[in-house]
């Protein structure tokens, strides 16, 4: 599974109202955590395949839905279910950390 591009016009549809658990990367072009993290965040999506959906969301494009869940730093990492954040992680991890952070919230 790739990461599902979401915009601030699509985040309720895609994040709010999904029937599972969503994991949204709040992050930024120009950001290296970001990119670092990236690859981890794939690889966790691919092995939680059918138990939770990945969603990225780019701050510059999209700038209204991270003001609105108070994002400060990125990457920020949500885990949403039902509409509502159930997780929230700062910063990038190693995969196995992830991995672990993902499988305690869904």
């Amino acid at each position: 599974m790739t990461a599902k591009a979401v915009t601030d016009a699509t985040f309720e549809a895609e994040v709010l109202k999904s029937p599972g658990p969503v994991l949204v990367d709040f992050w930024a072009e120009w950001c290296g955590p970001c990119k670092q993290i990236a690859p981890a965040l794939e690889e966790a999506a691919r092995e939680l395949e059918g138990r939770i959906t990945l969603a990225k969301v780019n701050i510059d494009d999209s700038p209204e839905t991270p003001s609105k869940y108070g994002v400060r730093g990125i990457p920020t990492l949500m885990i949403f279910k039902d509409g509502q954040v159930t997780a929230t992680r700062v910063g990038a991890m190693p995969k196995s950390q992830l991995l672990e952070w993902i499988e305690g919230a869904i």
